[in-house]
């Protein structure tokens, strides 16, 4: 009679794969964690302690997978400028362009608040716009410096900061160029200022999110509504349509 070998091998490129999709969940969800507490208190506010405890996870895997609360926001960073770079399709009006804005970001007011946060210059190295951190002549502040002990990854943003604001302004400027090109092909009025068409479109986009109440009592409905973004994107078409030529 033949004898039945049984191999007790493990299986092991499977077990890679299935730690490997449980590390990426495990990321994932301290992700998310990250934009709910960077969006309630900020990045100085937030800790990491809150940031592993919403999202269910060992304090010490921040450290493992990000390198600590800068990596966190690094990674959110640059997720929402690839993302935002995708919004709107390619070929979409001025007006359709703000729409999916819109609804990009009031369907996620988590990452808006983020974002108003980093515009109001959260998690910024003291010392200025040139990054020069106090104690360091080469811009760097130390790990601990407005936080609890070094290694714990709660110190301020650094390092990469100074690079992110050069993206931010060299996206700005690109997007005022592409308001101009539409101006000058016709499709929105060449009356108003590129700069001010672009920026109307920021402040009516966070409004929402940076002035809830002011908005639902001008406008009597929920800030996040599908009744805002109508009414909003209804009043800037007419006031970007082009002007009639005058005989």
């Amino acid at each position: 009679m033949p004898v039945m070998v049984s191999s007790d091998r493990p299986r092991r490129a499977p077990e890679r794969e299935e730690r490997g999709r449980a590390a990426e969940r495990t990321r994932e969800r301290i992700l998310r964690a990250a934009v709910a507490e960077f969006g309630a208190k900020g990045y100085s506010g937030a800790r990491t302690a809150g940031i592993a405890a919403r999202a269910g996870v060992n304090q010490q895997l921040i450290s493992y997978y990000f390198g600590g609360k800068r990596g966190l926001l690094d990674e959110l960073r640059r997720r929402w400028a690839a993302e935002q770079a995708a919004v709107a399709a390619p070929g979409a009006t001025y007006v359709e362009s703000v729409a999916a804005h819109l609804d990009a970001t009031l369907d996620r007011p988590d990452w808006a608040r983020l974002v108003i946060w980093q515009a109001l210059g959260d998690g910024r190295p003291p010392g200025g716009e040139d990054g020069q951190a106090a104690g360091g002549a080469d811009g760097q502040a130390a790990a601990h410096e407005d936080g609890p002990a070094a290694g714990d990854g709660e110190g301020q943003a650094t390092g990469g900061g100074d690079d992110w604001e050069e993206a931010r302004r060299a996206r700005l400027r690109d997007a005022v160029e592409r308001t101009r090109r539409r101006q000058e092909a016709g499709e929105i009025t060449g009356e108003l200022d590129a700069e001010f068409l672009l920026l109307l479109a920021y402040a009516l986009t966070f409004a929402p999110i940076a002035l809830p109440r002011v908005v639902e009592d001008v406008f009597g409905v929920d800030p996040l509504s599908r009744e805002y973004r109508e009414r909003i994107l209804g009043q800037l078409a007419k006031l970007a349509a082009p002007r009639p030529v005058r005989p």
